[in-house]
Parts: structure tokens; sequence; C-alpha cells
């Protein structure tokens, strides 16, 4: 006859330690915004809004929008009315696949009042082939993305940005 008690234990044994971890499925790349420039002594005034956009698997071409948004008074955000708020739609590239950058400063007047304008970007990514539009997103501007072209200080990412 044969035993089955050792088969059975080291199945019952095995079943109590942690499964390995699956490895995680490839995550395409995502859309993002962050303020990589903020008021500093070489760019007084000026906040710098910069995005990256991925291509897709077919080809297209790749266009970013970017606007400044303030934070009134009852803590929403809202646009600003002024064309040196909005870069209009800038070409970025053309392809599939990859990623690309791309950004803009706009340099405010500080506030008539004193005090600050907290401020943010609003990008706004579009994916167009053959004249039509085959993908649109939206992102506000987050931290955590240091390696940006034309941060100043160097390496600096934020969501928001005071201009005193």
């Amino acid at each position: 006859m044969r035993r089955r008690t050792p088969v059975l234990a080291a199945l019952a044994a095995a079943a109590a330690l942690p499964a390995a971890a699956a490895p995680a499925p490839a995550r395409a790349a995502a859309e993002w915004a962050t303020v990589n420039v903020c008021d500093t002594a070489a760019h007084p005034d000026t906040i710098g809004i910069r995005g990256s956009i991925p291509g897709l698997d077919r080809p297209t071409v790749m266009l970013m929008r970017f606007r400044v948004q303030y934070r009134d008074a009852a803590g929403m955000w809202r646009a600003l009315s002024s064309d040196r708020a909005d870069s209009g739609w800038v070409r970025v590239g053309r392809g599939a696949g990859g990623e690309r950058q791309a950004g803009w400063s706009f340099t405010l007047r500080r506030p008539a009042t004193g005090g600050s304008h907290r401020l943010r970007g609003k990008v706004v990514f579009l994916w167009r082939r053959a004249g039509v539009t085959v993908r649109r997103r939206r992102a506000v501007t987050e931290a955590g993305h240091p390696n940006t072209e034309g941060a100043d200080p160097v390496q600096f990412s934020a969501a928001e940005c005071v201009v005193r």
C-alpha cells in the first residue's frame, strides 16, 4: 500500500507558502504633464509646463496644447483667459510607438495687488491620422517627472507653481 501522507503534507505546506508573483504585464506608456520651471532667478514670473505623449501602434501625428490654470479664492482651478496662457496646438512628432516630449514656458505679470498666483498646467494630447482625431486625452501637471529637458533647477518637477 502506498503512503499518501507525505505527498498530502507536502501539498499542504506548499499551499501555505505565498505564491510567487507573476510578472506584471508590460504597460503602455501613459501621457503626463509636469511643471518644470517655477519663478526662478533665471526665469522670473515664469511657469514652464512639459508633457510626454506616447506613440500609438500605428503612425499618427501627435500634438499637445499647453494651458495655464490658476486657483481662485474658492479653491477652484480656472483657465487664465489670456492668449499668453495658451500655447495653441504644438506638433511634437509623427510616427508609431516611442514617446515624445515637448514643453512651453509662460511669463506672466506679477499680481498687481501683491500676493501671489497659485498655478498649474493643463495639457491636451491629440493623435491624428489622415486628418482625423483618433485619440484625445488631458492631464494636469503632477510631480514625479524629474528628467525633463529645460527644468530649472535641474531635476525640478512639481504639480503646482506659486508666482510671487
